[in-house]
């Protein structure tokens, strides 16, 4: 047993639907956003992961094609995330090691999965070479990565806005009492942003661009203390075909996002309604944490707080604090009763 755990490692993965995080030796080693690129003639040759697969998404001819694996958080393409999983696991190493470890893998899950999802993952981590696996609720990880402690009598709300879905659990003694899961979240933001261009510009802009304007000027309301500067947008003009630019503004995007936005305080409010009263008590006391990239959005928590009438926290670090639980509860593994083997 000694020298399987010599050779054994732990890693603790993030598998988002946007980006993946992994967890070596209490460090984030990877932080790639969760895109492959293969070749069409041989499904199973990887010609890029990662920042440089994105760089070629929606730029490929007929024999490359770029696959994003996960949608809605969880496995769309199952070899198409085996062979990700499997070329992230190598960025781990600068060279390749002499004798290959046998992995102790943790991955987060949304809790909204059905059993055939998880299948798919576990599979998935097993093909790409884990000995063990072990699987964590997406909220639950939050929550440990926010330094909850979540095995206290006491509630937590905890909304994680990620790319595929956002969760909106009730927590406390570490166990999930009440949940909602929606999937609207960063993909529709970008889904949004594209086709109020289309609308309101005649302009055709591509994925990756409508995810760049997201970041440089997303904002859920139209009045913001310290407002972005407008930004230019290139694209293809619908009416004529020819390639033009625009100036775009952080309102312009906000009322883009507002449908969306919108959905997400109904399921807050929906949430906190089958909350029980005690666990709403401490909600009204602690008030809610946010999580995940579309925390990141610029004044989602104001907008929030206005709604609900209560306090919104946004995580210290909201893209990793799922992941930096994930890499808490791997290394308590045998303590934490929500871990499922």
């Amino acid at each position: 047993m000694g020298l399987f755990n010599f050779f054994t490692q732990e890693i603790a993965m993030d598998l988002g639907t946007a980006n993946t995080l992994i967890i070596h030796n209490d460090e984030i080693v990877v932080n790639e956003p969760s895109i492959v690129a293969l070749n069409r003639n041989n499904p199973k040759e990887v010609l890029a992961v990662g920042k440089r697969a994105l760089l070629m998404h929606e730029k490929t001819h007929e024999s490359i094609r770029t696959v994003r694996p996960l949608k809605d958080g969880v496995i769309a393409d199952f070899n198409a995330a085996e062979l990700m999983i499997r070329e992230m696991i190598k960025m781990i190493y600068s060279k390749k090691p002499l004798f290959p470890p046998s992995w102790r893998m943790m991955i987060c899950i949304p809790s909204s999965i059905t059993e055939v999802e998880k299948r798919a993952v576990r599979d998935s981590a097993e093909q790409a070479g884990a000995k063990e696996v072990y699987l964590i609720h997406e909220p639950m990880a939050a929550a440990l990565g926010i330094g909850i402690d979540v095995e206290e009598p006491v509630g937590n709300m905890i909304i994680d806005i990620g790319g595929g879905t956002t969760g909106i659990t009730v927590i406390a003694l570490a166990g999930i009492v009440c949940d909602q899961s929606i999937r609207i979240a960063g993909d529709e933001f970008t889904a949004d942003i594209m086709e109020a261009l289309r609308r309101y510009h005649s302009l055709l802009i591509g994925e990756r661009t409508a995810e760049q304007i997201k970041i440089q000027i997303g904002a859920a309301m139209k009045d913001l203390e310290t407002p972005p500067d407008d930004i230019p947008v290139n694209g293809r003009d619908l009416v004529t075909g020819i390639p033009k630019q625009i100036m775009v503004s952080y309102q312009e995007i906000a009322e883009a996002l507002d449908k969306s936005i919108f959905k997400i305080e109904e399921a807050i409010l929906k949430a906190l309604e089958t909350t029980p009263p005690e666990l709403a008590a401490d909600i009204y006391r602690r008030g809610l944490y946010l999580t995940g990239g579309g925390a990141l959005l610029r004044g989602l928590d104001k907008r929030l707080s206005q709604k609900i009438k209560l306090p919104v926290h946004i995580a210290d670090d909201p893209l990793k604090s799922v992941v930096r639980g994930t890499g808490i509860s791997l290394k308590n593994y045998q303590r934490y009763p929500f871990v499922m083997r």
